[in-house]
């Protein structure tokens, strides 16, 4: 029940009880005039003559009042709803934005103020941790760099004994991980801070597709995992071929790494409702229904123990559903435990 509502209920009680008190005192001031007047029969006649006042005037005064009430709270409320509306909107790209005040000093109008001082105290605090992210980021790259390049020259040394060429590898394995980790970070900060630029084209999706198909195919051959592409409409969009083709990748990727040995993926492209819907599924352990709503969450793997021996660090998601947004197209995953997940993508076809 809403607050108008409310106030509205407990106005026509406090009038109704009031009509009430005046109904009977009225009574009692007629049916004591009448006594002293020595009438015959006052009490019926009081009743009479008060029930006549109450009905031709009380009873009008009671609905004009009720109308002005419902008027007044409504008059009163409609900036609560004003800021309800505004508040519900708030996500962290629109923190710069404030919520509309009245203007006239009242209570809600310092309590916007209020809010509006908070919401650019926590976009302070969003932006710092963007640039902090950005810079740090990028100040990783460099010494990963040259760290890899190093272990790359000394791995060429064919004099190197097998156990240390095998402890060598290994770290190189590390620090290509760090390295795309810190490439993942890079990327999402700066969409972030919108530093990102995309060359929006004419784009063939179902070539980017088959290309993917491909890939897949090389990826799931180690775990002998069957990718199969069951539809691929001829499809056009508008977007960035390389953010594309980053997406799909993405995509395939986790439906091998996430699957069981002889497992299949099944890929489908087709048109929609008027829109590119990609769907790429899989057979593998599945995600449990109460953090299937964090998938997308950065750094977030639903799994820890099956985590350990999957390759990752939870930014693969969280990298797909900016570039589907920055598309203006949609994403979102169905999860049945142990049997499929299906991820589906659904993008604005080029008209």
């Amino acid at each position: 029940m809403t607050i108008r509502t409310r106030l509205t209920l407990w106005y026509a009680g406090i009038l109704t009880a009031s009509l009430l008190v005046i109904g009977y005192g009225t009574y009692r001031e007629i049916d004591e005039q009448m006594r002293h007047a020595h009438r015959s029969e006052p009490t019926e006649r009081a009743i009479g003559e008060t029930s006549e006042m109450v009905f031709q005037v009380g009873l009008p005064a009671v609905l004009l009042g009720l109308l002005g009430g419902w008027w007044l709270t409504r008059r009163a409320l409609g900036p609560v709803k004003k800021l309800t509306d505004a508040a519900t909107k708030i996500q962290e790209r629109n923190l710069r934005d404030p919520l509309p005040r009245t203007g006239n000093g009242d209570e809600l109008d310092q309590l916007t103020k209020v809010f509006n001082d908070s919401l650019a105290r926590l976009d302070d605090s969003f932006k710092r941790i963007h640039e902090f992210t950005l810079h740090a980021s990028h100040e990783l790259k460099t010494p990963l760099t040259v760290l890899c390049g190093e272990i790359e020259t000394t791995l060429r040394d064919e004099t190197l004994p097998p156990a240390e060429r095998e402890r060598l590898l290994s770290q190189l394995d590390e620090v290509r991980r760090l390295s795309k980790i810190v490439d993942g970070l890079t990327l999402l900060a700066k969409a972030d801070a919108g530093q990102v630029t995309m060359q929006f084209e004419t784009v063939r999706l179902d070539e980017l597709v088959r290309d993917n198909f491909a890939d897949a195919q090389i990826l799931a051959e180690p775990q002998s995992i069957k990718v199969e592409l069951q539809n691929c409409e001829e499809i056009s969009v508008r977007g960035d071929r390389h953010r594309l083709r980053q997406l799909l990748l993405n995509l395939a990727d986790n439906a091998v790494k996430y699957n069981q040995p002889q497992g299949g993926v099944t890929v489908n492209l087709q048109r929609v409702d008027g829109f590119a819907e990609f769907t790429v599924a899989n057979t593998g352990q599945g995600i449990p229904p109460e953090i299937l709503p964090r998938v997308f969450d950065r750094f977030f793997r639903g799994d820890p123990a099956h985590s350990q021996t999957v390759d990752g660090c939870g930014l693969g998601l969280s990298i797909a559903q900016w570039i589907v947004s920055a598309h203006n197209g949609t994403i979102k995953i169905e999860s049945a435990t142990a049997k499929t997940t299906t991820v589906t993508m659904r993008l604005p076809m080029e008209e």
